[in-house]
């Protein structure tokens, strides 16, 4: 597979509320180990809408990767100015992101429309890539229901791929285990 389209939640659906929680390092962490897994299989771009939470995450891993593997980044928000509303903070990140990005264009010019927008950007994902990582606990699949039901009706053998929150706890273990006053 050669492009992967990654999606999950937005903070406030998992109780982050500030973008340096360290607990987002576990989840960067655990979309960089499946990244590199995709990446040694052929992977060679990733495509996010950049919304806030997981997809923020998953362009900063790919960034990271970017000069050791080659690792390419697509930006295609659904709307221009996607992150006017969102926290200071948040807004910074997403602007290096999308500067830095290897591909960044919005689906549609102009500010939010409609919800229309956000379903013809969840298509044209799953469209132009070849497969998707989410980050999803399908008991509480939050605002991720959409994109995954369109995953699921995507023509083919369109595969999906998830980050549960057992792979999360399973990396925070890992995490842990790495850090040598953990063995003290």
């Amino acid at each position: 597979m050669k492009v992967l389209a990654v999606t999950g939640y937005k903070p406030m659906e998992i109780n982050i509320f500030k973008h340096d929680d360290e607990r987002t390092n576990i989840v960067k962490a655990a979309i960089e180990k499946r990244l590199i897994a995709f990446i040694e299989d052929g992977l060679e771009w990733v495509l996010i809408s950049g919304k806030m939470g997981v997809e923020l995450w998953t362009g900063e891993a790919a960034l990271e990767l970017r000069e050791q593997y080659g690792l390419k980044l697509a930006v295609i928000p659904p709307f221009e100015n996607q992150e006017e509303r969102w926290p200071e903070p948040i807004q910074q990140a997403y602007q290096q992101l999308t500067m830095a990005a290897d591909f960044f264009r919005p689906l549609y010019k102009g500010s939010y429309s409609g919800p229309y927008q956000y379903q013809a950007n969840n298509k044209w994902l799953i469209d132009k890539s070849a497969g998707c990582l989410m980050l999803l606990d399908e008991e509480f699949p939050g605002s991720n229901r959409y994109f995954y039901n369109e995953a699921k009706q995507a023509p083919g053998d369109y595969p999906i791929y998830l980050i549960t929150p057992a792979d999360l706890e399973d990396m925070a273990e890992e995490m842990r285990m790495t850090d040598p006053e953990y063995w003290d």
